[in-house]
């Protein structure tokens, strides 16, 4: 999976990379079809902001949190990626099982 970090009016520090990183990388485990993710960090005025887009196989997944402090919108912004992954990953499963002994009978 690909990362790219970009800031505007900002300068992407190497902590604010691990950072991101780190809570990337605890989404992947949650759902192993992520093929790239873009992150966005900007400031206006007096609140910080963390956007990300993920794109998937079928699906392209944005969040974005607001926040006094860059790490606490990076957070924000996180938690949301990762209820919107087990979100879509919930409606890709096939929760209907074959019933294996009507499947015994019938052979």
């Amino acid at each position: 999976m690909q990362i790219s970090i970009s800031g505007q009016q900002l300068e992407i520090t190497e902590s604010l990379h691990k950072r991101i990183s780190k809570k990337v990388e605890k989404i992947s485990k949650h759902f192993d079809h992520l093929t790239n993710t873009h992150v966005v960090l900007h400031i206006e005025k007096n609140r910080h902001i963390a956007e990300a887009i993920i794109n998937t196989k079928g699906a392209m997944i944005h969040a974005s949190g607001t926040a006094n402090d860059m790490y606490t919108a990076i957070d924000s912004m996180a938690h949301k990626l990762d209820r919107q992954v087990l979100r879509h990953k919930e409606k890709i499963t096939d929760h209907h099982r074959e019933d294996v002994t009507a499947k015994r009978q019938a052979s």
